[in-house]
């Protein structure tokens, strides 16, 4: 049988918050990872993540294509739209949280922070184990999931 190699839908918004953070590293070499994740929580893409707006974007654009996944051509089912709408309020509200309270005085992250630093750090993390597990660890650029 045949392995699915095709994204699943709910690693959408972890391949956008990937790729922003190798855009960031590679602009910024001398940053760590941490920084650079850091760095990501700063961006429009972040905002647009935490506000909603990017699964409302998604979910437009199945909508307009009748709810077929472009890659495979196949009828999402409406679990997985369902699972989309509990990742986009998940990401919502654990991403939320006043900037004012980023970093404490030390410059260690809050609790709010590091709760969603940990939550970007996972997603980032679940995107190049998909990628192990599907045969494209050209796209894997991080190492987060790398054995030691």
């Amino acid at each position: 049988m045949k392995k699915d190699k095709s994204k699943p839908l709910m690693l959408y918004v972890a391949e956008k918050i990937y790729n922003n953070v190798v855009k960031i590293k590679k602009s910024n070499p001398n940053f760590t990872l941490i920084e650079a994740i850091e760095m990501f929580s700063t961006s429009l893409e972040y905002t647009n993540i935490k506000s909603g707006q990017f699964h409302d974007e998604l979910f437009e654009d199945l909508k307009e294509n009748d709810f077929v996944n472009k890659e495979t051509k196949t009828k999402i089912p409406k679990e997985t739209i369902n699972l989309l709408k509990v990742q986009r309020d998940t990401l919502m509200e654990k991403l939320n949280f006043s900037n004012n309270t980023y970093f404490a005085k030390s410059s260690f992250p809050l609790s709010n922070s590091q709760n969603s630093f940990d939550l970007l750090w996972r997603m980032c993390e679940s995107y190049e184990l998909w990628c192990k597990e599907v045969g494209k660890k050209s796209l894997i650029k991080l190492n987060i999931s790398a054995e030691n």
